[in-house]
């Protein structure tokens, strides 16, 4: 630990106002000491992690924390503020702020060291130290475990009825839990994104409170550092289950059958009590749920998370998983016909005819593993979106419903409805109480087989052919898009793909392009051409705008600047974030605009591409590539003259002041 953290890394007196700010100055040392080699890209991550839930816990304490491939090796830094900041803890603005970094690739030590380290966070004596130390050489020191914090004397005394057997007879019975010779006992399992410090602080916090409850309760850590099964003997003998994650637990069905409370991370953290009495109530009452029957987004959901969040969240998780599928066939494809012409399609099968020193044999046979690849994808799809609502049980009956949309030919479409209708199908058959004697054999015999033979019955005779029909509706306007349809479409999916830069509405373009691909024809792969052009404009706009008018840039951006050439070339949008994060009233408008302008350049070349991504790198398997290009570098030059001129306009009347400042200061929107 003393190697992860040092005098240098901390700061005993925090400035920073904000959770923003508090990051960046402790980040700046991390930079300084050489443990982070992008601060922008490095923040950025801790960005994406703060969004997806806060790190501030009760008790003053704020854990910002990601895993980064800015971070050579696994770091700590500590910042104490004296006025609070705000982390999005219930009970208020924290003091002690923790900054944790850990390279992408750490290894298990490193990252053993740093869940010690997020367990004793739940120590009150160790943050009550932190906040009296004077020296950032002791504070260090106490953080790395060099030096033990004094407890006071009635924490020892505290402490003492803990270190009594649960199961002694003088320890007081908690509400719900029945008085018998042997103590409850509860299994529990905490995860989070990252898998660094909410999955052991929660493991912490919840041992604690099953020591003041009286109660055995044993907790597998599902963290970065991999993790040891609960032994199965342990898991039998448990009254109760605790299930406190905000991503799919591993191995679900060991914990079929018990009284189960199934919530996000975070509640593990700030109330492992009340979780506790929970699950005794429910074993009390004798509620036996399947832990099954929680899906791994009403798990990891926000409480009061609607259903169209979680509804984006299953389709997204389909569509993920079938983006492989779709970047393999569809490039080997690509290389097929440019290897072997046109009518490569007609070649007989290889594994009929091949001749090693032929081109058209080998053009044919990247054709034909391609077209294998692009068989799996209405599957892939429908399975994967089932999979998303039921976990593995959705699996089965998504990939039959997959395969029966395939058979009637209801492609991309018939898959999202198959994929829905046999996850609804499996949470249906999970939450009817059946005999314990049959829990054993529902996910691996019941459920796959009620489960198919519905799904089977309802996209042959009920909803197949009306999706079939719409999907052949669709396929045939596709085909038919040319002169101003097509150009207005391409408008509309270059705002979308340039308006969140990588977010929700950037998805649904993009999964429409690709769903496309499901069931390739000249629209759709014009389609497919657009949207990955579109993509490309933001971060090459904001590449060229730092070159042309670099002052207008503070030099964090401009560095950034050099980054989002390779970025937009490869087709990642997200490299604009950064310049879209400062200044989003200039940079997202004109970055739309750009969109705009090389969708519809796009779509008016008739440029198509059969890849679902690549950016340049696919150019040569691209239908019309320089005018391809064209409509790039015009929608490109575009988006970097707007944001220059709203920059511009923004900044004239500052001019004299920073005229002779090295670090010019670009202020944010209003």
């Amino acid at each position: 630990m003393s190697q992860m953290i040092g005098a240098d890394l901390v700061d005993l007196d925090l400035s920073a106002g904000t959770k923003e700010a508090a990051a960046r100055s402790l980040a700046e040392r991390m930079v300084a000491r050489g443990r982070v080699t992008d601060l922008d890209g490095f923040l950025a991550d801790v960005a994406a992690r703060e969004a997806q839930m806060p790190t501030g816990l009760d008790g003053g304490i704020g854990i910002p924390h990601c895993r980064s491939a800015h971070v050579t090796e696994p770091t700590l830094a500590f910042g104490r503020s004296a006025r609070g900041i705000d982390f999005g803890a219930p009970d208020g603005p924290a003091d002690l702020v923790f900054l944790i970094a850990a390279p992408a690739g750490a290894d298990d030590a490193h990252l053993t060291i740093l869940s010690s380290l997020a367990r004793r966070l739940m120590d009150e004596s160790f943050t009550t130290a932190l906040r009296a130390e004077s020296s950032p050489e002791r504070a260090a020191a106490l953080i790395a475990g060099e030096e033990a914090p004094e407890a006071p004397a009635s924490a020892e005394t505290a402490e003492a009825p803990e270190a009594a057997s649960p199961g002694a007879p003088e320890a007081p019975a908690a509400t719900g839990v029945p008085a018998a010779g042997a103590p409850f006992r509860i299994v529990a399992v905490t995860s989070c994104p990252t898998g660094i410090a909410h999955t052991y602080m929660a493991a912490e916090a919840l041992e604690q409170a099953g020591r003041a409850e009286g109660v055995e309760l044993v907790v597998e850590t599902q963290g970065s550092a991999g993790f040891t099964r609960l032994d199965p003997a342990v898991i039998a003998a448990a009254d109760g289950v605790v299930f406190a994650h905000d991503v799919p637990v591993r191995d679900k069905e060991r914990f079929a059958g018990k009284p189960t409370v199934d919530v996000g991370v975070k509640a593990g953290v700030s109330r492992p009590a009340e979780l506790i009495r929970e699950v005794r109530e429910k074993a009390a009452r004798g509620d036996v749920t399947a832990p099954a029957a929680a899906t791994p987004v009403e798990g990891a959901g926000e409480p009061g998370e609607g259903y169209g969040t979680k509804l984006r969240k299953w389709l997204m998780s389909g569509v993920s998983y079938m983006v492989p599928f779709v970047a393999a066939g569809g490039l080997l494809i690509a290389l097929g016909f440019a290897i072997g012409g046109w009518t490569i399609d007609k070649a007989p099968s290889v594994a009929e005819h091949f001749v090693w020193t032929e081109s058209t044999s080998w053009a044919a046979l990247l054709f034909q593993v391609g077209g294998l690849a692009f068989g799996f994808l209405v599957p892939v799809l429908a399975g994967y979106i089932a999979y998303g609502m039921a976990d593995r049980p959705g699996l089965v009956p998504g990939f039959v419903g997959g395969a029966v949309a395939l058979t009637i030919n209801a492609g991309f479409l018939g898959g999202l409805a198959a994929g829905l209708i046999a996850g609804g199908t499996v949470l249906a058959i999970q939450r009817v109480n059946v005999p314990a004697a049959l829990r054993g054999i529902m996910p691996v015999v019941v459920i796959p087989l009620i489960s198919s033979a519905v799904v089977g019955f309802l996209m042959f005779l009920v909803v197949g052919k009306p999706i079939a029909s719409l999907q052949k509706a669709l396929t045939d306007w596709l085909s038919g898009l040319s002169g101003a349809n097509a150009v207005v479409l391409g408008v509309i999916l270059g705002l979308m793909m340039c308006f969140d830069l990588g977010g929700p509405l950037n998805k649904v373009a993009y999964a429409f392009a690709v769903g496309g691909l499901a069931t390739p024809n000249e629209g759709s792969l014009k389609v497919m051409a657009a949207v990955m052009a579109a993509g490309m404009v933001p971060p090459l706009a904001m590449a060229l705008a730092t070159t042309v008018r670099g002052r207008l840039f503070t030099k964090t951006e401009r560095e950034n600047g050099k980054a989002a050439w390779v970025l937009g070339a490869s087709f990642i949008t997200e490299g604009a974030i950064p310049f879209a994060a400062a200044d989003p009233l200039r940079v997202i408008p004109a970055a739309m605009a750009g969109g705009a302008v090389t969708g519809a350049l796009s779509m008016a070349f008739e440029c198509t591409l059969r890849a679902p991504h690549g950016g340049v790198f696919v150019i040569p398997l691209i239908g019309n590539p320089l005018l391809y290009l064209v409509a790039i570098a015009a929608g490109t030059a575009v988006s970097a003259g707007l944001v220059i001129l709203l920059k511009g306009a923004r900044k004239q009347p500052q001019e004299a002041p920073v005229a002779a400042d090295e670090e010019p200061k670009v202020p944010v929107a209003a």
